[in-house]
Formats: structure tokens, C-alpha cells, sequence
């Protein structure tokens, strides 16, 4: 593994343990050149998905992206690293046994919504405000009491 402090090309492992409610290997390195330590993942990946977006472009699955939309939404919010950890590699293991090798973002987008919505009312409240595209505050209203009648259900 390449150090990503000096760019030499050889690291040692000095630990290993399982991460992400198992689905991935979180190793410790230490370059044998300069001495940085540096983690890494290894994570399974099942089949190469592309996602189909609104303009019908197409990119690659993209799991640092899923992971930043959903970390940006749970942003001072008291939601733990593994909590997205765990709702990203449910999302990706979805996406990857769907069966298809495509995968329109609008599902996506509603299988983090559904994720959200059992973590933390205000990040599923800040993702769709962003998902759906929110643009008056009149927008949020409707949706927050949407959310505030669900809870009382």
C-alpha cells in the first residue's frame, strides 16, 4: 500500500480488526520509509453499479460520495461515525445485490431518506431538504410537519 505521506510504494500492517458492523477490515499501517501510520479499509464490493441520474447521465457507484451527502446531513447532530458507517454499507450492500447494474439516484436518494428517518429526524429533515430541493421555507414547513405527524403515529 502506497504511503500516503511520502508516496513510498511499501507499508507494514501493524492491526487489524473488522469494522462496519463486520462488512469491512480496518488495518493500520506503518510506512517502512518514512514511519507515518495511516489507516485503510477493505470492504467488499459485489458487482460494479452505475447510477442513473435525473439528466440521465451516468457515473460509477460511488460509496465516499453516499458517505459525505450522509455525514454533511448528520452534521452536529450527535449521530456517531459508525451509525453512518452502518447506514452507508446497508445502502451500498442494497445497491450491490439489487440484481441490476443500474440504479436511478431517485432510489438512492429514498433509501438514505428511509435510512435517515430512523436515525435523526433533522438529518432526514436537512437530506431531503436538499434531495427534494427545497427552495422556500415554506417548503421545510410542510415537510418538518409531515415528519413531526408521522413521529406521533
Amino acid at each position: 500500500m502506497r504511503c500516503p505521506f511520502c508516496a513510498h510504494d511499501d507499508s507494514q500492517v501493524k492491526d487489524s480488526r473488522p469494522a462496519e458492523d463486520n462488512a469491512a477490515i480496518r488495518r493500520r499501517r506503518q510506512c517502512s520509509k518514512c514511519g507515518a501510520r495511516f489507516t485503510t479499509f477493505e470492504r467488499v464490493q459485489l458487482r460494479d453499479v452505475t447510477v442513473v441520474k435525473s439528466d440521465d447521465k451516468r457515473e460509477a457507484f460511488d460509496r465516499s460520495k453516499l458517505e459525505q451527502s450522509v455525514t454533511l446531513a448528520c452534521r452536529k447532530r450527535g449521530v456517531t461515525q459508525e451509525q453512518i458507517d452502518q447506514l452507508v454499507s446497508g445502502i451500498q450492500r442494497q445497491v450491490e445485490t439489487a440484481g441490476e447494474g443500474e440504479i436511478a439516484s431517485t432510489r438512492i436518494g429514498e433509501m438514505v431518506m428511509d435510512g435517515l428517518r430512523q436515525i435523526d429526524s433533522v438529518a432526514y429533515i436537512r437530506f431531503a431538504s436538499v434531495y427534494r430541493d427545497f427552495s422556500e421555507a415554506r417548503d421545510f414547513e410542510e415537510f418538518a410537519s409531515t415528519v413531526q405527524e408521522a413521529a406521533k403515529d
